[in-house]
């Protein structure tokens, strides 16, 4: 019984996640309420606030889906045992671009996330996930590039803390870009090309060494 309690519970939270997926695409974060995700997920808004504590809760468990595929990648480029950290890295950006190119889930959480989030004052819990999420991405790309530093992968002098906040921002802009236009290019066709041009940047900029 307390196992069917759990998958029960579990299968409801999944429903919560899957509404408010399509709402917020939908409407947006901030013209979506609660009792529109519950009547969406068929349940009641005790069961949402029995899972989640807010909106902005909500919004980043969805958010943390997206990474689940990539953490095995990532922990290896992390690693100063991994011989090859600027591979593994050049790997998980390519994937990542061909995933939102092709997962329809992918692409919607991201295009909320870039183009249908407003920060209001009902999502600054929100905000500040993102904040501490963000320094944290910074935080770990920064290491896999000390990582390739060490591994003569990278120039000797560079500047990893800027690396880190260059090669994110591109990434963001470039997700950010395709999801507004996605007929300018083929993020899929184009993955391989558009990570090595910013790993280029990464082994050619004098402005990020130093």
């Amino acid at each position: 019984m307390v196992r069917r309690t759990k998958e029960d519970a579990q299968r409801t939270r999944s429903q919560i996640l899957e509404a408010a997926e399509k709402a917020f695409y939908k409407r947006g974060m901030s013209r979506t309420t609660l009792s529109d995700i519950a009547v969406m997920a068929g349940v009641s808004r005790g069961a949402i606030y029995w899972h989640f504590s807010n909106k902005a809760d909500l919004v980043q468990a969805m958010l943390d889906s997206l990474h689940e595929p990539f953490e095995a990648l990532a922990k290896a480029s992390e690693s100063e045992d991994e011989v090859d950290p600027l591979g593994c890295l050049r790997t998980l950006l390519i994937e990542l671009f061909r995933q939102v190119a092709l997962d329809p889930k992918i692409r919607r959480i991201n295009e909320i996330l870039i183009h249908k989030c407003e920060f209001t004052d009902e999502m600054c819990d929100l905000r500040q996930q993102r904040q501490s999420a963000c320094v944290d991405c910074n935080g770990r790309v920064e290491l896999s590039l000390r990582n390739a530093v060490h591994r003569g992968q990278l120039p000797p002098t560079l500047n990893a803390a800027r690396a880190a906040i260059c090669l994110h921002a591109y990434i963001d802009g470039m997700l950010g870009q395709w999801l507004l236009l996605p007929e300018s290019f083929s993020l899929h066709d184009d993955a391989e090309r558009l990570v090595d041009v910013a790993l280029d940047m990464l082994r050619h900029s004098p402005s990020l060494c130093g």
